[in-house]
């Protein structure tokens, strides 16, 4: 081949081998993404006894983590556009894996909050860099369809948490269940070998025999030339990315996303944190309200692996809005009680609503924005998205502090749900990274 170009090679690709190992690779990060992110809201009922916490003092406490998430994906997203994603991921693998397991040895709510802010910092940084990577080498037949598949892993690690904390806390104690977040630490050798770095870094740095070898992976069968020259995708964004974000009429669809994310996130970190205390609160025991906590992430999955197909069929921005709406009625509901096979129903439809729309939208994200701009963008989103994940545990046990009847808990954050849907509405896709390949490949 005289010519190549890396964005055509990888879209007319065939799913193979090289990128079932990064299915494989980044599935394993997110699982564990989604553990350390729910296990707070496994062990916070015990830690409110041992160290005497009141419901704000607890709420607070699991929002340090979320605070040092808000800077990880702000600062990391930013800085894999410019170092490459792979170096990113495997300092986000190693922050979060060595803090949270570090938990398991704090004997006070200060350190403890301390190494939940560590940890933060790793944990908002991953996601987005493991959703662009992914974009990055997917074939365009199934993109949205792969990223959503990978990052439904965070809604199994989510359900993993409690379930792990029912097996072992009631015979080693809350500590055990931060003891299993050192496991990725055991992998990160094998990572470093096997997980590819992005294409549009690879043209940027000028290494090329890298760049070659990745697309004779993600497309074997190609004969390159050394020599051959490399098409480089049109870059449009400014020499800061943030402001490339708003360029080419993104600027309305980036400030919704901003929105979607923040009330997308309150809800998720809202109910992760609360939802066990809450069921508590109602007259469940320990291990029956963590039952409701897998149920919330149960949903999740069944949400992203029925709802990602739509969205590849009928567009994200389509399947989303209803899904919020659900959400918000599920949730609506959810506090008025009633037959408990209802509320595990309920319970799950929330959780598809939120855990499983927020990674569906970061699937979105990824396919809106220009390669050379991507982690940038959803690193921006989901810097801004915590701030609202920061606020879901604080508000939660505000209100649980008021001592308000149940549903009027639920019903705040079904209002989030609402907004969400309403941002979804108003972002215009025909500005979108995908729609201008699509016509430009049809021209």
């Amino acid at each position: 081949m005289g010519k190549v170009n890396p964005a055509e090679i990888i879209g007319n690709s065939k799913f193979n081998r090289f990128h079932l190992a990064l299915f494989i690779w980044s599935f394993f990060i997110i699982l564990f993404d989604g553990y350390d992110l729910s296990v707070y809201g496994t062990v916070v009922p015990l830690l409110m006894e041992e160290w005497d916490l009141n419901p704000v003092q607890a709420g607070s406490m699991g929002s340090y983590g979320l605070f040092g998430m808000l800077f990880g994906a702000i600062i990391f997203g930013m800085l894999a556009d410019r170092i490459g994603r792979k170096k990113v991921i495997l300092m986000n693998v190693l922050i979060f894996s060595l803090f949270t397991f570090l938990c398991a040895f704090a004997d006070n709510a200060t350190i403890f909050s301390s190494y939940r802010f560590a940890a933060g910092l790793g944990l908002g940084g991953i996601m987005p860099n493991i959703a662009a990577l992914v974009t990055d080498y997917a074939p365009r037949s199934m993109r949205i369809k792969l990223v959503s598949l990978t990052l439904v892993s965070f809604a199994v690690g989510g359900a993993l948490a409690p379930t792990i904390g029912v097996l072992l806390i009631s015979h080693f104690g809350w500590e055990s269940v931060f003891w299993v977040a050192g496991s990725p630490l055991l992998a990160l050798l094998f990572m470093m070998r096997q997980l590819p770095e992005s294409t549009s870094y690879l043209i940027r740095t000028g290494k090329r025999d890298k760049l070659i070898a990745a697309l004779t992976k993600a497309s074997p069968g190609l004969n390159i030339r050394p020599d051959a020259e490399i098409i480089e995708e049109k870059v449009t964004a400014a020499k800061i990315p943030l402001v490339g974000l708003f360029k080419e009429n993104r600027a309305l669809s980036t400030v919704m996303f901003w929105i979607a994310f923040f009330c997308a996130l309150l809800m998720v970190y809202g109910l992760n944190t609360w939802l066990p205390k809450l069921m508590i609160e109602a007259g469940y025991g320990l291990n029956s309200s963590l039952t409701f906590l897998i149920a919330l992430q149960g949903g999740a999955v069944i949400g992203i692996l029925s709802l990602s197909h739509l969205c590849e069929m009928y567009g994200s921005k389509r399947v989303l809005i209803p899904t919020y709406i659900a959400g918000t009625i599920a949730l609506s509901l959810l506090g008025f009680g009633g037959n408990p096979v209802l509320i595990f129903i309920l319970v799950a439809i929330a959780g598809a609503a939120t855990t499983g729309a927020q990674v569906l939208i970061q699937a979105y994200v990824t396919s809106f924005y220009p390669s050379d701009m991507r982690s940038t963008g959803i690193g921006i989103a989901s810097g801004v998205g915590r701030l609202g994940g920061m606020l879901g545990p604080i508000l939660g046990g505000f209100l649980l502090t008021l001592t308000l009847p149940n549903f009027m808990n639920f019903m705040v954050f079904a209002v989030a749900g609402l907004m969400a849907a309403i941002s979804i509405s108003l972002i215009t896709d025909k500005h979108s990274s995908t729609n201008k390949q699509v016509h430009a490949d049809a021209g």
